[in-house]
């Protein structure tokens, strides 16, 4: 399935990958190049796999590695994607509140095993980014044993709740095996100072190797170019702390 694009560094592709007893649309991209490669797992924000996660995925790509962005509301919404207006942040609340962390987990894993068959994927470990939501989410999948870096971009609720009901996301730490990296706006009314103390001291009591990066002035969705809240030197910031953590957890590219 998919209609490839390929340009001089990066080949893309939707494709569908199976996860229990269902499929999923992805958005792939890979180096055009010959060669083994680390892999990512890209999480979407609320708003869906749109052209802003596409462009996450194909920087990733650009970076050395097999990227790949499930779409995690595809039990409700299969292709979802909208903007960034208040009637489409209503509508990827709503779809939001219908996921289940068992589920996710069972996405993500998908994911992996999609990456772990293809022949340009070093199987020794992947990386997860995600934002907003979907940095609940790369905290939630950084618990499984494939993960070994993860990069979590302002994930509200990872103190306070977990998809679909039960204690929080939190108190799934201990199970964290690899490095985690998260960021967030000091300015983020979402996710307070005190939620932030949270996270950082609960990777800290479970030894797990992490940075906790506050940005000053900065909003929630700091990272996304087409949102208001956009914040170019946090994002900038940002990026290469990620490329900085993939390098030295993931795989390297061989020919």
């Amino acid at each position: 399935m998919g209609n490839p694009a390929m340009t001089s560094l990066v080949r893309t592709e939707t494709i569908a990958i199976p996860s229990g007893d269902t499929e999923i649309l992805a958005y792939l991209a890979a180096p055009s190049r010959p060669g083994r490669f680390g892999a990512v797992v890209v999480i979407q924000e609320v708003f869906g796999v749109n052209s802003h996660i596409r462009e996450v995925v194909e920087r990733v790509a650009g970076a050395g590695y097999v990227a790949i962005a499930p779409h995690i509301y595809h039990r409700q919404a299969p292709r979802f994607e909208v903007g960034y207006d208040e009637e489409d942040l209503a509508l990827g609340r709503t779809y939001k509140q219908g996921t289940k962390a068992a589920e996710l987990l069972a996405d993500v894993q998908g994911a992996i095993a999609y990456l772990y068959s293809q022949d340009n994927v070093a199987p020794d470990g992947v990386g997860c980014i995600g934002f907003c939501f979907g940095g609940h989410v790369a905290y939630l999948a950084a618990t499984l044993p494939e993960v070994k870096a993860t990069a979590s971009f302002y994930g509200a609720g990872i103190a306070t709740l977990t998809p679909g009901g039960g204690e929080p996301t939190l108190s799934r730490t201990s199970k964290i095996g690899g490095t985690l990296y998260g960021f967030f706006g000091e300015n983020d009314a979402l996710i307070s100072a005190q939620e932030v103390d949270q996270i950082e001291a609960a990777l800290s009591e479970h030894g797990v190797p992490h940075k906790i990066v506050r940005y000053p002035g900065a909003d929630h969705g700091f990272f996304c170019d087409q949102r208001a809240s956009y914040n170019p030197a946090a994002a900038r910031d940002a990026w290469e702390q990620v490329l900085e953590l993939f390098k030295t957890t993931l795989p390297v590219a061989t020919p």
